[in-house]
C-alpha cells in the first residue's frame, strides 16, 4: 500500500473549472504563475482608494465667529424684518449716518415700500475689519399678479457704532 507523504503533490487531472473551485484544487491561471487580478482592473482600485482617501480628508475648520457676530446678525435681521413689513421708521433707525448719506431719501423709501409679497435669507457673514461685518442676503419678492417669484442677492454691512450697539451701514 502506497503511503501518501503531506509534501507529495499530486499531478492536476484534467478536470473542469468548476470542480476544481469545489475541490479546492488551484485554479489553472494561478498555477501557470498569472496575477490573481487581471491588469485592467488596477486603475479601477487605484480609482477607488483615491476617492476614499479624498472622502476621509478632513474639512477646514470653519473661522471662529467674534464676539460681536452674533449683534452684527441680530441687527442685519432686524433691517430685513423691518423691510419685510414695509417699516420706514423702524428701518430707518437702523441705518448709521454714512448709510443714510449714501442712499437719497427716495431709494430709502423704495426699499422699505411693502407693495407685495416678501421673504429674505441670510447667509453666513464674514469679518471685514474689527468691528465691521458683512452678510450675504437673498430678497425674495413676488409679483401680485401672477406670484411670480424674484430673487435679488446682495449683502449688509453692519458696524459697530459704540457702547456694544450695531447698525446697518449699507442696505442691500
Amino acid at each position: 500500500m502506497p503511503v501518501h507523504d503531506s509534501a507529495c503533490q499530486v499531478a492536476p487531472h484534467p478536470v473542469a473549472r468548476a470542480s476544481r473551485r469545489l475541490s479546492g484544487m488551484p485554479a489553472p491561471s494561478l498555477a501557470k504563475g498569472r496575477p490573481a487580478l487581471p491588469y485592467r482592473s488596477l486603475p479601477l482600485i487605484l480609482v477607488v482608494l483615491f476617492l476614499l482617501q479624498v472622502s476621509s480628508a478632513k474639512a477646514k475648520p470653519a473661522p471662529t465667529l467674534g464676539p460681536g457676530y452674533l449683534p452684527a446678525l441680530a441687527a442685519a435681521d432686524r433691517l430685513l424684518q423691518a423691510w419685510q413689513s414695509g417699516d420706514v421708521e423702524n428701518g430707518m433707525v437702523l441705518l448709521t449716518r454714512h448709510g443714510k448719506d449714501v442712499a437719497t431719501a427716495d431709494v430709502i423709501e423704495n426699499f422699505f415700500s411693502k407693495e407685495r409679497p416678501s421673504a429674505y435669507e441670510i447667509g453666513r457673514g464674514k469679518l471685514l475689519k474689527r468691528g465691521r461685518y458683512e452678510f450675504p442676503v437673498v430678497l425674495v419678492t413676488a409679483n401680485a399678479k401672477n406670484l411670480h417669484l424674484r430673487r435679488r442677492f446682495s449683502s449688509v454691512v453692519v458696524v459697530n457704532t459704540g457702547n456694544h450697539d450695531w447698525a446697518v451701514d449699507k442696505l442691500p
